[in-house]
């Protein structure tokens, strides 16, 4: 018998989004898991969202670098 298997629910998030995320994990005294569990999202996520903004493929428009830096 077949298993019934659901269609995945998939968020897809704006780059603004994503580097807001990854500002608010750097701040002093706050852990990436924190601000995934208010954000709902999984930590993991949100650690990839820090590489891919350092590696430069997360590309936010209309901000300045400096506002994205620690």
């Amino acid at each position: 018998m077949p298993r019934y298997t659901r269609p995945r629910k998939t968020w897809q998030y704006s780059n603004e989004f994503k580097a807001k995320a990854v500002q608010l994990s750097h701040l002093p005294d706050v852990k990436v898991k924190d601000v995934a569990e208010a954000l709902d999202i999984h930590p993991f996520m949100l650690s990839r969202w820090r590489k891919e903004l350092r590696e430069g493929r997360i590309v936010v428009k209309d901000t300045k670098p400096t506002d994205l830096e620690m």
